[in-house]
Parts: C-alpha cells; structure tokens; sequence
C-alpha cells in the first residue's frame, strides 16, 4: 500500500496478511484522503471564513457580502459533487458520513443564524429549518436499523429552494430581486416543512415494518 519494500519496511521479506490490522489500517487511512472527503473539508473550513465575510463592517458592506456569497456558493457547489463522487466511484467512508452531513448543516445554519443576527431573515424562518434539519438527522438515527430512507425528489427540491433563497439573502439585493428572495424563501420554508412531514411519516412506516419483522423472525425461531 505504502510503496515500500517488504525487506526495507522489516528486513524479513514479508508482507502483512491482507486481513490484519496494519493492512486494515492501511487501507482506512488511504481512503480517508479521497477527492470526496477532501471537497468535504474544504466546506468545513468556509465555515468560518464565510461567518466573518458576511458579518464585516457590520454585516452591511456590499462588497464583503458579495464575498461571502461567493464563498456560500462554493460550499453549496462542493456539497453536491462530493455526494456524487462519493457514491460514483466507491469513495463512502466513515469519515464522509459524519463530516459531510456536518458540513452542509454548518454552512447552511450559519448563514441563517447570521441573517437572522443581522435582521435580514426573521428568527422563526431560521428557527423553522433549523429544527427540521436537526429533527430528520435524529430520525436518521432513530430508524437506522431498520433501512435508509432515499432522498426524494421533494428534499432535493427543497435543498436547491433553500440554497438559492439563502444566497439571495446573503447578497446586498435591493428592488425586485429583494422582493423574489422573499418569494423563494417561501417556497423554501414551504417545502422544509412539506418534506420534512412526509420524512416522518416514512420514518414511521419503515419502523414499524421493521418491528414487525423482528417480531416475525423471532416467532418463527420458536
């Protein structure tokens, strides 16, 4: 793995059994640095320099938050490459399941959070993602052993409304494009919550069948 000679690594000639845990840790530790992970990082580490563009001068100089939009953007751009590569060409690790879900909700509350701090975007707006967000990751805990539930079209959706309605905030608009950002905000709020009910109810279902399984598998066994 290393590129290193059996008899330079140990002097013995030999190489670890492809299932110990030096050749498991090898194979972990490469994986970790794979285009996936590191389009991940990168959105972790906007995460701050995007907080401080947009709350510059006090939130209201039109040239930072020009900058902060830029640096919104490419946090949203990264989220939706670093899924598909992932998935693509094998790259899911550990790692890229904890830190990308992390780093969308970073991105995403921080620009809200500071709207809302700078009175650009009322606090139940924010309040309203928010909750959602955080209340689908623990559904995804809460029925886990029982199956994934897929991505829908509508959560796709709403992830685009959410993302494009946010970065309009982010910009110093004014006249009509201040007045669509409203409307796309909207549609964002409105498809959080339609989603997020329809997430819940699925949840509900596959539970349910899953315990039913478990119920079935366990009167069979008697």
């Amino acid at each position: 793995m290393t590129g290193v000679p059996a008899s330079a690594a140990g002097g013995t000639g030999r190489t670890p059994a492809p299932g110990g845990k030096l050749g498991a840790a090898a194979v972990n530790q490469a994986s970790l640095w794979n285009i996936a992970n590191i389009l991940t990082m990168i959105r972790l580490v906007l995460v701050p320099g995007f907080v401080m563009l947009l709350l510059a001068d006090g939130g209201y100089d039109p040239a930072m938050r020009a900058w902060a939009w830029a640096a919104f953007a490419v946090a949203m751009i990264t989220d939706i490459f670093d899924g598909h590569l992932a998935r693509t060409y094998n790259l899911v690790t550990d790692f890229g399941k904890i830190a990308d879900p992390i780093a969308d909700k970073a991105i995403m509350g921080s620009a809200l959070i500071c709207l809302s701090l700078l009175g650009d975007l009322p606090w139940w707006v924010t309040g309203v993602i928010l909750f959602r967000e955080l209340g689908i990751t623990l559904m995804r805990f809460w029925v886990i052993r029982h199956g994934v539930i897929p991505a829908s079209r509508g959560g796709k959706l709403k992830t685009l409304a959410q993302g494009t309605a946010t970065g309009m905030y982010v910009l110093a608009l004014t006249g009509p494009l201040a007045t669509l950002r409203f409307w796309v905000m909207a549609l964002a709020v409105v498809l959080t919550v339609v989603t997020g009910l329809d997430y819940v109810r699925q949840a509900v279902v596959l539970r349910r069948k899953g315990l039913a399984a478990q119920r079935e598998a366990a009167g069979s066994a008697l």
